[in-house]
């Protein structure tokens, strides 16, 4: 081995001796390597793996809405309505309706004017009081006296042809410091209608009531109004008979009586055309 023997000189073999052994080194090496590369997949050199997901992307928020946040629309929430209404049967086919409701007067309609509107009455045109606001039963509002409130009544128009409903309107004035109720119901507040001249009774708003009281409070040093519309058919004291007629043309009076108050009358006239 280490004497070649062969035709040619010895230092030509030991060169392929060493150029073998150097090949066979690299084979060493790169088999070497090949091995700890598949090995050292968790090392801190190891790449990520094929399912790792990259960060998102940052999303930029859009402007902030300038409106409101509670879906109302812009100025605010919607004011509610200034006033209820309801309706209730009765035994001529009138109905309650308005900011108070309840005093079924029987063929009479009971409503709330605006604040805003103007009535012509035998006086003519003026202003008109806020509808009263309804207290409910049991209220501790003191009850109104004659000394501190004065009534009025008046038809909202001189003249109501076919088919319209005359509309009497009550004002109550209060003078004093403090607000108190007043009750406008069929028995306590009484419109009657009658024939002019003669006087004979066409109806009135306690003949055949389905309702008691119906309570309204008069702010202090101030005023309201009541407004009944009738239908324009008659009645009778008691619900008797004859009731349910139409009124014919002619010129009537209203009156209103109220206990302490005394009665208030004033005129109106139904025409045929």
């Amino acid at each position: 081995m280490r004497n070649p023997v062969g035709p040619l000189p010895s230092s030509i073999y030991w060169r392929r001796r060493a150029v073998l052994l150097c090949l066979l080194a690299l084979v060493a090496a790169i088999v070497l390597w090949v091995v700890t590369s598949r090995g050292g997949g968790g090392g801190n050199g190891a790449s990520a793996p094929a399912d790792s997901h990259t960060p998102a992307a940052t999303i930029t928020p859009g402007p902030t809405p300038s409106g409101p946040h509670d879906g109302s629309e812009p100025g605010g929430q919607p004011t509610a309505p200034s006033g209820s209404s309801g309706s209730g049967g009765d035994d001529n086919g009138g109905t309650d309706s308005g900011t108070s409701s309840g005093a079924d007067t029987g063929g009479a309609t009971a409503s709330a004017p605006s604040a805003t509107s103007g009535g012509s009455g035998s006086g003519g045109t003026g202003s008109v009081p806020p509808a009263g606001q309804e207290v409910p039963a049991g209220s501790s509002l003191p009850t109104c006296t004659p000394g501190t409130v004065t009534l009025s009544v008046s038809p909202v128009r001189n003249t109501y042809q076919p088919g319209q409903h005359p509309q009497f309107r009550l004002v109550a004035a209060n003078s004093g410091a403090a607000a108190c109720k007043i009750d406008v119901g069929p028995k306590s507040a009484v419109f009657t209608v009658t024939s002019a001249p003669g006087g004979s009774h066409v109806w009135a708003s306690d003949d055949c009531p389905a309702t008691g009281s119906h309570l309204l409070q008069v702010p202090a040093r101030s005023s309201m109004s009541y407004t009944l519309s009738w239908n324009g058919q008659t009645s009778s004291p008691q619900c008797a008979k004859p009731k349910g007629q139409q009124a014919g043309s002619g010129t009537y009076l209203v009156q209103l009586q109220m206990s302490g108050y005394g009665s208030k009358q004033t005129s109106f006239q139904l025409t045929d055309d």
